[in-house]
Protein backbone atom coordinates (compact mmCIF):
# COMPACT_ATOMS: atom_id res chain seq x y z
CA UNK A 1 0.00 0.00 0.00
CA UNK A 2 1.58 3.76 -1.12
CA UNK A 3 1.96 5.87 1.74
CA UNK A 4 1.31 9.36 1.81
CA UNK A 5 3.70 11.77 0.32
CA UNK A 6 4.24 15.32 0.40
CA UNK A 7 4.86 16.06 -2.99
CA UNK A 8 4.00 20.23 -2.79
CA UNK A 9 2.26 22.42 -0.10
CA UNK A 10 0.43 25.88 -0.82
CA UNK A 11 0.07 27.87 2.55
CA UNK A 12 -0.60 31.06 3.15
CA UNK A 13 0.49 32.13 6.59
CA UNK A 14 0.24 35.23 8.71
CA UNK A 15 2.35 38.02 7.74
CA UNK A 16 4.17 35.25 4.51
CA UNK A 17 6.03 37.94 2.25
CA UNK A 18 6.82 35.08 -0.05
CA UNK A 19 7.55 31.52 -1.05
CA UNK A 20 9.88 30.04 -3.11
CA UNK A 21 9.80 26.14 -4.35
CA UNK A 22 13.66 24.20 -4.81
CA UNK A 23 13.62 20.67 -5.94
CA UNK A 24 13.22 18.86 -2.52
CA UNK A 25 12.12 22.20 -0.33
CA UNK A 26 9.42 24.84 0.14
CA UNK A 27 10.97 27.95 1.57
CA UNK A 28 8.16 30.05 3.26
CA UNK A 29 9.36 34.24 3.85
CA UNK A 30 7.45 35.35 6.71
CA UNK A 31 7.67 39.13 8.45
CA UNK A 32 10.80 39.55 11.05
CA UNK A 33 13.08 38.13 8.62
CA UNK A 34 11.81 34.19 10.10
CA UNK A 35 12.09 31.51 7.18
CA UNK A 36 9.65 28.39 7.18
CA UNK A 37 11.80 25.43 5.32
CA UNK A 38 9.21 22.62 4.74
CA UNK A 39 11.05 19.37 3.44
CA UNK A 40 8.95 17.49 1.03
CA UNK A 41 9.25 13.84 -0.43
CA UNK A 42 10.84 14.63 -4.05
CA UNK A 43 13.31 13.30 -4.80
CA UNK A 44 15.74 14.72 -7.15
CA UNK A 45 18.32 13.11 -8.82
CA UNK A 46 20.65 14.50 -11.84
CA UNK A 47 18.91 17.65 -10.84
CA UNK A 48 15.55 16.47 -12.43
CA UNK A 49 12.38 16.06 -9.47
CA UNK A 50 11.28 12.48 -9.73
CA UNK A 51 7.38 12.26 -10.54
CA UNK A 52 6.87 10.43 -7.57
CA UNK A 53 7.51 10.92 -4.12
CA UNK A 54 9.72 8.93 -1.66
CA UNK A 55 7.83 8.05 2.01
CA UNK A 56 9.30 9.78 5.13
CA UNK A 57 11.85 11.42 2.87
CA UNK A 58 11.22 14.85 3.91
CA UNK A 59 10.81 13.99 7.43
CA UNK A 60 14.42 11.89 7.26
CA UNK A 61 15.87 14.70 5.50
CA UNK A 62 14.60 17.44 8.26
CA UNK A 63 15.24 15.29 11.37
CA UNK A 64 18.91 14.56 10.02
CA UNK A 65 20.18 18.51 8.95
CA UNK A 66 18.29 19.69 12.20
CA UNK A 67 20.47 16.86 14.34
CA UNK A 68 23.72 17.83 12.94
CA UNK A 69 23.09 21.49 12.88
CA UNK A 70 22.77 20.96 16.50
CA UNK A 71 26.63 19.15 17.07
CA UNK A 72 27.84 21.23 14.55
CA UNK A 73 26.57 24.73 16.10
CA UNK A 74 29.80 25.11 18.61
CA UNK A 75 32.61 24.89 15.45
CA UNK A 76 30.32 26.94 12.74
CA UNK A 77 27.00 29.63 13.16
CA UNK A 78 23.51 28.07 11.35
CA UNK A 79 20.53 29.72 10.40
CA UNK A 80 18.15 26.97 12.56
CA UNK A 81 16.35 28.04 15.47
CA UNK A 82 13.14 25.69 16.14
CA UNK A 83 11.73 22.54 14.33
CA UNK A 84 7.96 22.66 15.17
CA UNK A 85 7.01 20.04 12.74
CA UNK A 86 9.19 16.57 11.81
CA UNK A 87 9.24 18.14 8.07
CA UNK A 88 9.71 21.68 9.16
CA UNK A 89 12.70 23.70 10.06
CA UNK A 90 12.32 27.64 11.01
CA UNK A 91 15.16 30.34 11.56
CA UNK A 92 16.99 33.60 10.23
CA UNK A 93 16.24 34.75 6.65
CA UNK A 94 19.48 35.10 5.22
CA UNK A 95 21.74 35.85 1.45
CA UNK A 96 22.66 32.67 -0.04
CA UNK A 97 26.04 32.17 -1.52
CA UNK A 98 25.59 31.68 -5.19
CA UNK A 99 28.30 28.82 -4.99
CA UNK A 100 27.64 25.39 -3.12
CA UNK A 101 30.98 24.00 -1.12
CA UNK A 102 31.19 20.53 -2.60
CA UNK A 103 34.08 18.63 -0.28
CA UNK A 104 35.66 15.01 -1.40
CA UNK A 105 37.54 12.86 0.77
CA UNK A 106 37.57 10.14 -1.85
CA UNK A 107 36.94 9.23 -5.60
CA UNK A 108 33.50 8.54 -6.29
CA UNK A 109 30.68 10.21 -7.91
CA UNK A 110 30.98 12.87 -10.03
CA UNK A 111 34.79 13.29 -9.59
CA UNK A 112 35.05 9.59 -10.88
CA UNK A 113 33.39 9.88 -13.41
CA UNK A 114 35.40 12.93 -14.65
CA UNK A 115 38.61 11.01 -13.95
CA UNK A 116 37.14 8.02 -15.73
CA UNK A 117 37.44 10.20 -18.78
CA UNK A 118 40.72 11.36 -18.49
CA UNK A 119 40.39 14.60 -16.57
CA UNK A 120 43.21 15.06 -13.56
CA UNK A 121 41.82 18.46 -12.73
CA UNK A 122 38.32 19.29 -10.88
CA UNK A 123 37.01 22.68 -9.97
CA UNK A 124 41.38 23.78 -10.63
CA UNK A 125 41.92 21.08 -8.18
CA UNK A 126 44.44 18.34 -9.15
CA UNK A 127 43.59 14.59 -8.51
CA UNK A 128 46.58 12.67 -8.07
CA UNK A 129 47.49 9.94 -10.85
CA UNK A 130 47.38 6.38 -10.09
CA UNK A 131 43.77 6.51 -8.20
CA UNK A 132 40.81 3.76 -8.70
CA UNK A 133 37.08 4.89 -7.84
CA UNK A 134 36.55 4.98 -4.45
CA UNK A 135 40.13 5.54 -3.01
CA UNK A 136 40.86 8.23 -0.62
CA UNK A 137 42.43 11.60 -1.53
CA UNK A 138 45.72 12.25 0.36
CA UNK A 139 43.62 15.88 1.43
CA UNK A 140 39.95 16.35 1.09
CA UNK A 141 39.84 18.12 -2.00
CA UNK A 142 36.78 21.46 -2.09
CA UNK A 143 35.13 20.98 -5.73
CA UNK A 144 32.63 24.31 -5.43
CA UNK A 145 29.89 24.33 -7.87
CA UNK A 146 27.69 27.45 -9.15
CA UNK A 147 23.37 26.93 -7.68
CA UNK A 148 21.52 26.04 -10.58
CA UNK A 149 18.22 27.70 -11.23
CA UNK A 150 15.62 25.11 -10.70
CA UNK A 151 15.47 22.88 -13.10
CA UNK A 152 19.24 24.00 -14.56
CA UNK A 153 22.51 21.35 -13.89
CA UNK A 154 24.41 23.12 -10.84
CA UNK A 155 27.79 23.47 -13.04
CA UNK A 156 31.40 22.47 -11.74
CA UNK A 157 33.67 26.60 -10.83
CA UNK A 158 37.12 26.46 -9.96
CA UNK A 159 37.94 29.10 -6.54
CA UNK A 160 40.29 31.59 -8.96
CA UNK A 161 36.57 31.93 -11.17
CA UNK A 162 34.29 32.95 -7.94
CA UNK A 163 37.06 35.16 -7.21
CA UNK A 164 37.35 36.62 -10.46
CA UNK A 165 33.93 36.68 -11.40
CA UNK A 166 32.86 38.04 -8.02
CA UNK A 167 30.64 35.63 -6.96
CA UNK A 168 31.90 35.37 -3.45
CA UNK A 169 34.55 38.47 -2.13
CA UNK A 170 37.81 36.80 -1.24
CA UNK A 171 37.39 37.35 2.48
CA UNK A 172 33.67 35.91 2.60
CA UNK A 173 35.11 32.51 0.31
CA UNK A 174 38.11 32.22 2.56
CA UNK A 175 35.76 31.72 5.73
CA UNK A 176 33.58 29.61 3.97
CA UNK A 177 36.59 27.14 2.82
CA UNK A 178 37.55 27.26 6.49
CA UNK A 179 34.10 26.09 7.51
CA UNK A 180 33.53 23.82 5.09
CA UNK A 181 36.65 21.75 6.40
CA UNK A 182 35.84 22.12 9.93
CA UNK A 183 32.41 20.67 9.40
CA UNK A 184 33.51 18.15 6.97
CA UNK A 185 36.17 16.88 9.54
CA UNK A 186 33.41 16.92 12.70
CA UNK A 187 31.04 15.20 10.14
CA UNK A 188 34.33 12.29 9.43
CA UNK A 189 34.48 12.08 13.16
CA UNK A 190 30.16 11.34 13.75
CA UNK A 191 30.39 8.71 10.78
CA UNK A 192 33.44 7.21 11.78
CA UNK A 193 31.75 7.22 15.80
CA UNK A 194 28.79 5.01 13.58
CA UNK A 195 31.13 2.58 11.44
CA UNK A 196 30.69 4.58 8.21
CA UNK A 197 32.63 6.91 6.00
CA UNK A 198 31.62 10.48 4.96
CA UNK A 199 32.98 10.09 1.38
CA UNK A 200 31.86 13.42 -0.28
CA UNK A 201 29.67 16.19 0.84
CA UNK A 202 28.49 19.86 -0.15
CA UNK A 203 27.37 22.91 2.50
CA UNK A 204 25.60 25.82 1.40
CA UNK A 205 25.85 29.23 3.22
CA UNK A 206 24.51 32.84 3.84
CA UNK A 207 24.70 36.06 5.18
CA UNK A 208 22.54 37.28 7.76
CA UNK A 209 21.27 40.71 8.08
CA UNK A 210 23.93 41.29 10.11
CA UNK A 211 26.76 40.26 8.14
CA UNK A 212 27.42 37.06 9.56
CA UNK A 213 28.13 33.95 7.24
CA UNK A 214 25.70 31.00 8.39
CA UNK A 215 24.89 27.50 7.59
CA UNK A 216 21.73 27.18 5.77
CA UNK A 217 20.05 24.24 4.30
CA UNK A 218 20.91 20.85 4.70
CA UNK A 219 24.03 19.04 6.50
CA UNK A 220 25.17 15.62 6.12
CA UNK A 221 21.80 14.01 4.55
CA UNK A 222 22.03 11.16 2.49
CA UNK A 223 20.71 13.77 -0.40
CA UNK A 224 23.59 16.18 0.05
CA UNK A 225 25.92 13.83 1.51
CA UNK A 226 27.86 10.32 0.33
CA UNK A 227 28.12 7.82 3.03
CA UNK A 228 30.61 4.02 3.20
CA UNK A 229 29.75 1.24 5.51
CA UNK A 230 33.76 1.31 6.67
CA UNK A 231 33.41 -2.24 7.57
CA UNK A 232 35.01 -4.06 4.71
CA UNK A 233 36.04 -0.64 2.61
CA UNK A 234 39.71 -1.82 2.31
CA UNK A 235 38.57 -5.46 1.18
CA UNK A 236 36.70 -3.64 -1.35
CA UNK A 237 38.75 -1.46 -2.83
CA UNK A 238 41.84 -4.68 -2.86
CA UNK A 239 39.55 -6.67 -5.09
CA UNK A 240 38.13 -3.68 -7.25
CA UNK A 241 34.64 -3.83 -5.89
CA UNK A 242 31.91 -1.54 -5.61
CA UNK A 243 31.69 0.19 -2.37
CA UNK A 244 28.49 -0.76 0.01
CA UNK A 245 27.22 3.27 0.20
CA UNK A 246 24.54 4.61 1.86
CA UNK A 247 23.67 7.60 -0.62
CA UNK A 248 21.40 8.91 -3.26
CA UNK A 249 23.82 7.13 -5.17
CA UNK A 250 21.93 4.01 -5.58
CA UNK A 251 19.05 6.04 -7.20
CA UNK A 252 21.61 7.62 -9.81
CA UNK A 253 22.59 4.50 -10.44
CA UNK A 254 19.70 2.85 -11.14
CA UNK A 255 18.21 5.75 -12.91
CA UNK A 256 21.67 5.13 -15.20
CA UNK A 257 20.87 1.54 -15.69
CA UNK A 258 17.45 2.25 -16.74
CA UNK A 259 18.47 4.88 -19.38
CA UNK A 260 18.21 8.18 -18.00
CA UNK A 261 20.80 10.65 -16.84
CA UNK A 262 18.71 13.84 -17.24
CA UNK A 263 19.75 14.27 -20.60
CA UNK A 264 17.72 16.44 -22.97
CA UNK A 265 15.52 13.48 -25.09
CA UNK A 266 15.33 11.25 -22.03
CA UNK A 267 12.37 10.26 -19.87
CA UNK A 268 12.27 9.30 -16.45
CA UNK A 269 11.82 5.88 -16.41
CA UNK A 270 9.10 3.82 -14.26
CA UNK A 271 9.61 3.82 -10.76
CA UNK A 272 7.13 0.89 -9.05
CA UNK A 273 5.60 1.05 -5.72
CA UNK A 274 7.75 -1.78 -4.84
CA UNK A 275 10.99 0.59 -5.84
CA UNK A 276 9.67 3.54 -4.16
CA UNK A 277 9.14 1.34 -0.63
CA UNK A 278 13.02 0.08 -1.42
CA UNK A 279 13.95 3.68 -1.72
CA UNK A 280 12.18 4.41 1.26
CA UNK A 281 13.69 1.54 3.55
CA UNK A 282 17.03 3.02 1.94
CA UNK A 283 16.90 6.61 3.56
CA UNK A 284 14.99 5.30 6.70
CA UNK A 285 18.56 2.52 6.76
CA UNK A 286 20.97 5.47 6.94
CA UNK A 287 18.92 7.84 9.28
CA UNK A 288 19.09 4.86 12.01
CA UNK A 289 22.74 4.54 11.03
CA UNK A 290 24.02 8.25 10.71
CA UNK A 291 22.07 9.07 13.89
CA UNK A 292 21.84 5.67 15.63
CA UNK A 293 18.06 6.22 16.65
CA UNK A 294 15.29 4.35 15.82
CA UNK A 295 13.40 5.95 13.02
CA UNK A 296 9.92 7.01 14.27
CA UNK A 297 7.32 7.51 11.17
CA UNK A 298 5.36 10.66 11.85
CA UNK A 299 1.56 10.32 10.89
CA UNK A 300 1.37 10.83 7.37
CA UNK A 301 -2.52 10.10 6.95
CA UNK A 302 -3.03 14.30 6.83
CA UNK A 303 0.87 15.49 6.25
CA UNK A 304 -0.60 18.65 4.71
CA UNK A 305 -3.16 19.53 7.23
CA UNK A 306 -0.51 18.33 10.14
CA UNK A 307 2.35 20.12 9.10
CA UNK A 308 0.47 23.62 8.63
CA UNK A 309 -1.25 23.20 12.17
CA UNK A 310 1.92 22.79 13.61
CA UNK A 311 3.36 26.15 11.86
CA UNK A 312 0.56 28.17 12.21
CA UNK A 313 0.65 27.29 15.88
CA UNK A 314 4.37 28.00 16.13
CA UNK A 315 3.44 31.26 14.51
CA UNK A 316 1.04 32.37 17.14
CA UNK A 317 3.47 31.69 19.82
CA UNK A 318 5.78 33.52 18.53
CA UNK A 319 4.49 36.62 16.80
Amino acid sequence: MATNTLMETNFHFPGQKSVYRGKVREVYQLKNDILVMVATDRLSAFDVVMPKGIPYKGQILNQIATKMMQVTADIVPNWLTATPDPNVAVGKACEPFKVEMVIRGYLSGHAAREYKAGKRLLCGVPMPEGMIENDKFPEPIITPATKAEKGDHDEDISREDILKKGIVSEEDYLILEKYTRALFERGTKIAAERNLILVDTKYEFGKTKEGKIVLIDEIHTPDSSRYFYAEGYEERQKNKEPQKQLSKEFVRQWLITNGFQGLEGQSVPEMSDDYITSVSERYIELYENITGEKFQKADVSNIHERIGNSISEFINKNS
